[in-house]
């Protein structure tokens, strides 16, 4: 209630006001996101989700924003004035504010509806884009990334529009490599890697040997040579008459 000078009784504050307290001498409108159906009324209710409260407001109002707008909750009109849709965000239309694109989706322009995923071979790690990123080197990038994964141990890429592991580059036979690879590696002398898709080489067997890189497989020592495990060449036994 409120009481103005020489009043011979208080006046209830009407609906979409308020009047905190005593002694008061004007009831005070609801503020924006507010608002107060009854008279008399001590306080303000805030606003639902979803609803409009301009200043003043007796009531909650739907706002009628199409899609790829907005409701301004500034417009002290009574109905609210629909903006077009910032670039990074999505909006659903009604009274739904804007909504920040997640990672992996994009919005490039203003006014729109819904948020873009990342098209396959690119990607997006931050919240309100406007655009995506190109995948990197020795990754691959599926649709609505949020972020590069590597190419598995085996595989290799110096691509950067990949969108599946099956687009990496096999080691080949003699190379391998390991996880998030943008290039083959060559097994060492000593050693060799069988096949494709190997992560690491094998040293070569006790007997055996490999005096080349990048190579697939073992060479077997010669009659009266010695070779131990990993041998890059082979050796003369210096064994004793009577031994072997």
């Amino acid at each position: 209630h409120f009481a103005t000078t020489g009043s011979t009784e208080q006046t209830a504050c009407r609906e979409g006001s308020f009047a905190n307290g005593t002694r008061n001498d004007a009831c005070e409108l609801c503020p924006e996101g507010y608002y107060q159906d009854q008279p008399a009324a001590a306080a303000c209710v805030r606003c639902a989700a979803g609803k409009f409260c301009p200043v003043g407001s007796s009531r909650e109002l739907d706002a009628q924003c199409e899609a790829g707008t907005y409701a301004r909750l500034t417009d002290r009109s009574g109905d609210p004035e629909c903006l077009d849709c910032p670039a990074g965000s999505s909006c659903g239309g009604g009274a739904a504010p804007p909504s920040e694109c997640s990672p992996g989706s994009f919005a490039a322009t203003a006014g729109l509806s819904e948020c873009a995923s990342c098209a396959g071979g690119t990607y997006q790690g931050e919240s309100n884009a406007t655009s995506c990123l190109p995948c990197v080197e020795g990754s691959y990038c599926a649709e609505g990334a949020s972020a590069p994964l590597p190419c598995v141990a085996g595989s290799y890429s110096t691509a950067t529009n990949l969108t599946a592991a099956g687009e990496c580059t096999d080691a080949s036979p003699g190379h391998f490599a390991t996880t998030g690879s943008t290039e083959q590696t060559a097994c060492r002398e000593g050693s060799f890697a069988n096949g494709t898709r190997n992560d690491a080489c094998e040293l070569c067997p006790e007997g055996y040997y490999q005096d080349q890189p990048a190579a697939a497989a073992c060479v077997r020592c010669a009659a009266g040579k010695f070779c131990p495990v990993g041998s890059s060449r082979e050796l003369d036994a210096q064994c004793e008459a009577g031994t072997y």
